[in-house]
């Protein structure tokens, strides 16, 4: 039987604002980012879920509220849905870290997964962590239609590991999950997956 995934990157922080690597840091939303998750909700009690399920950190949990409030659905948190560690960039940008270490920015633009920042989670490890959270989410509500709200990295590991692509090639095939946008994703309960959207806004004039 066929579960629908609805994934939802968290709403803006101030460090994503300003292009910094929050990682397993607990970052709070801006108000934008606010506005971001007010607009899931709108979207949520026009597209109703059966269960909504998010990452451990605030930011993912205050962009759930929202919808959880509208359908009256208690959230599920889920440990395996929490963002990547990101070693010494958290709270730092990509520019930072290339004007400190230029050679271990390049070999992590070119290949990210083989090349992680020092002192980061495998992100091997990372999307088989989250790829069986969301197997466990399917598995959990056959049949149904589930908002799972969590983050960027993440997400894009766990699309590729879901869809056969190469890991090392998450940063170009999917280059940014928008905030609190949908993608929706189809698991079966034999584990195969199909895409049907990509960063779809809950409300286009608003977000």
């Amino acid at each position: 039987m066929t579960t629908t995934l609805l994934l939802a990157r968290h709403g803006q922080t101030i460090w994503h604002a300003e292009n910094r690597y929050a990682g397993i840091s607990d970052v709070a939303l801006t108000d934008t980012g606010r506005a971001q998750a007010e607009a899931l909700g709108r979207w949520a009690a026009a597209h109703p879920v059966d269960a909504i399920w998010t990452s451990p950190l605030s930011r993912a949990v205050a962009t759930a509220d929202p919808a959880c409030r509208a359908l009256d659905l208690a959230p599920h948190r889920e440990p395996g849905l929490r963002e990547c560690d990101f070693g010494v960039l958290e709270g730092r940008t990509l520019t930072e870290f290339s004007a400190e270490d230029p050679a271990a920015a390049e070999a992590y633009r070119a290949d990210p997964v083989g090349n992680p920042f020092p002192g980061a989670e495998d992100p091997r490890a990372a999307a088989v962590r989250g790829s069986d959270a969301l197997r466990r989410i399917a598995a959990a509500h056959p049949g149904e239609r589930v908002l799972v709200v969590a983050h960027n990295t993440l997400f894009r590991l766990v699309l590729c590991t879901v869809l056969s692509i190469p890991a090392g090639e998450y940063r170009r095939v999917f280059p940014r999950l928008r905030n609190a946008a949908i993608s929706e994703l189809r698991m079966d309960s034999d584990g195969g997956a199909a895409l049907l959207s990509l960063n779809v806004p809950c409300e286009p004039d608003r977000v």
